[in-house]
């Protein structure tokens, strides 16, 4: 990257952030901190008015704007592949949100760069398992979510958990959104139990953004959160070892990877297929929807709550 070209995107990332420190500018750029101190002194004397406070870090002062950013065609492909995978894997919020800001890049974009778009974009396709249409859940609450937690505002919300359906309202302070097995989660600290809970985003009926602000440094951050589960004891979790039916596998393409599947071998008429479970009574229950196409082979705890499910089934139905 020639001179130019560095202070132009130095002055972008300035635009950002509230505060940049020298720190981030070297390692974002892989150049010495007294190239940075170097570069900034050259935006300064440019007449670009950028402030600094000791200790802390550069800022650009209120007010000044750099004109309308070009986008080259990488970048432009990379916005649509974007564009394109929120379309499938953002709820209704991102993805009006996600097209409205597409709209305004594609405004600002050269005519030779807009032609190369619409060339491109019916030759890419980001592809999704159908999943079951819930229509009991709006699934619209990333956009609002992000706002509170950006504010750091207590929530008040209406869940369903997915085990059994139950509804309960939860006030709630948010510290992170992640995403994964084609799902949101917002992890956050539930006044009711007393604890960190993960919700699952698409099993939000009602939310509300309350006035009341929360302090976030009572609570851990995101990542701490998600490093706690990562290594959380053996103990805590179960290795489920089972055989399953060619035609049956077929019908698991969809959910298996969400109930925790680890590896997956060829059998003579089906799979061998290893999942690591933190709730063997919520796996049974999974499983017992495969019929005669499933057989658990250990833990022995899992047969045993397999077979008390479907004891509890005959009683009930009285059988």
């Amino acid at each position: 990257m020639n001179r130019i070209d560095r202070l132009t995107a130095i002055l972008i990332h300035l635009q950002s952030k509230k505060i940049v420190k020298a720190a981030e500018i070297a390692d974002r750029f892989s150049m010495s901190l007294r190239t940075v101190y170097r570069d900034i002194k050259a935006l300064q004397e440019a007449g670009v008015p950028i402030g600094a406070e000791a200790g802390t870090g550069y800022y650009i002062v209120e007010g000044y704007h750099l004109p309308p950013v070009m986008f080259n065609e990488q970048e432009a492909a990379a916005l649509l592949t974007g564009e394109k995978m929120m379309e499938q894997f953002g709820d209704q919020s991102i993805r009006q949100q996600f097209a409205s800001a597409m709209k305004k890049i594609r405004a600002v974009l050269r005519s030779t760069d807009k032609d190369f778009l619409e060339n491109l974009e019916a030759q890419i396709a980001i592809l999704r398992s159908s999943d079951p249409v819930q229509d009991d859940f709006p699934n619209r609450f990333v956009t609002p979510l992000q706002q509170a937690l950006a504010r750091q505002q207590v929530i008040s919300l209406e869940y369903s958990t997915v085990m059994d359906g139950h509804q309960s309202k939860r006030v709630v302070e948010p510290i992170g959104l992640f995403y994964s097995h084609s799902r949101w989660h917002l992890i956050a600290w539930c006044r009711l139990r007393q604890d960190y809970r993960d919700f699952r985003a698409d099993r939000i009926k009602a939310l509300t953004i309350t006035n009341e602000i929360f302090k976030r440094e009572k609570r851990i951050s995101l990542q701490d959160y998600l490093d706690l589960q990562k290594n959380r004891p053996d103990d805590m979790q179960h290795l489920v070892i089972m055989h399953v039916r060619k035609d049956v596998a077929n019908q698991m393409q969809t959910f298996k990877r969400e109930y925790g599947l680890l590896t997956e071998a060829p059998l003579e008429n089906g799979f061998e297929m290893t999942f690591l479970v933190s709730c063997l009574d919520y796996f049974a229950r999974w499983i017992l929807t495969c019929g005669d196409g499933v057989k658990v082979i250990s833990p022995v705890e899992l047969i045993t709550t397999v077979r008390n499910q479907v004891q509890a089934l005959q009683d009930h139905h009285g059988i």
